[in-house]
């Protein structure tokens, strides 16, 4: 499988109002698209440099578990300079992913949010984000986003790819992995705009509407509870039932795994 980067420049060129001139490097096989990404900027890359792999080696999802990266997916890493306090830094996950699935959406595929940052389709896992910064006094500098969308590669139990999905359409929603890069880093640079303390207040309920959790009946520390929604800050909101009443708390990512149906 061959990227057509030719293809690829000529479906972004139609962008409209861009925020960010984007500069591809395409490769066949990398250990991974956030690391080559990170070394092109210590060599004078900026932003809006993109970094697409058809197959990595040493690919990675969150909290460092392997991500599965074999031919026929989309593996693709962006440079912004955010310039965001890191206290925010949740802000860049969660309308990073709210981007790209309304992007998806508004080709009728039916994606939803897996907090804070897996792209579901079906009940199961079409693709994940992840989100690598450099801070300087207390801000975020530069950082590096790599996504991984499953388009033709296969799947673990757990997944699902687009083309299975396409199968069952009448009509192809995105024609070619090229298209689907670029409907990505449309619905990428559509949240970074938006990742800002005043942005996230007009995402977070679009962001909310998506999650396919709410709702969702969960456990914490023993005590039963329910998915009720996720701040602004990034956390997961969860209402506890015990035998003393009902209280509200906060989750941090990775504090809690809310799994996938089998």
């Amino acid at each position: 499988m061959v990227f057509d980067q030719q293809q690829l420049e000529s479906l972004v060129a139609k962008f409209d109002d861009a925020p960010l001139k984007l500069c591809f490097h395409i490769f066949d096989t990398l250990p991974s698209t956030n690391q080559k990404l990170w070394e092109l900027i210590d060599q004078g890359a900026k932003p809006g440099t993109v970094v697409i792999a058809t197959q990595q080696t040493a690919g990675r999802g969150q909290w460092g578990r392997q991500w599965d990266s074999s031919l026929g997916g989309l593996y693709l890493s962006l440079a912004i300079a955010p310039n965001l306090p890191l206290a925010n830094s949740a802000q860049l996950t969660l309308c990073s992913a709210w981007g790209i699935a309304t992007a998806l959406r508004d080709r009728n595929i039916p994606v939803l949010l897996k907090w804070p940052n897996d792209l579901i389709l079906l009940n199961r896992k079409l693709g994940g984000i992840l989100i690598e910064t450099r801070v300087q006094q207390g801000h975020i500098t530069h950082a590096v986003i790599g996504v991984g969308i499953n388009w033709v590669n296969p799947v673990p139990e757990t997944g699902i790819n687009l083309k299975s999905f396409f199968d069952t359409q009448p009509m192809l929603p995105i024609a070619s992995l090229e298209s689907l890069a670029t409907i990505t880093l449309q619905g990428l640079l559509s949240g970074c705009q938006r990742s800002t303390p005043e942005g996230i207040k007009t995402v977070l309920p679009s962001y909310l509407e998506l999650l396919s959790s709410w709702g969702r009946s969960v456990v914490v520390d023993g005590c039963p509870g329910v998915v009720v929604g996720v701040t602004a800050t990034g956390d997961l909101q969860v209402q506890l039932h015990s035998e003393v009443g009902t209280s509200t708390i906060d989750l941090k990512p990775g504090a809690i795994s809310l799994g996938y149906d089998r």
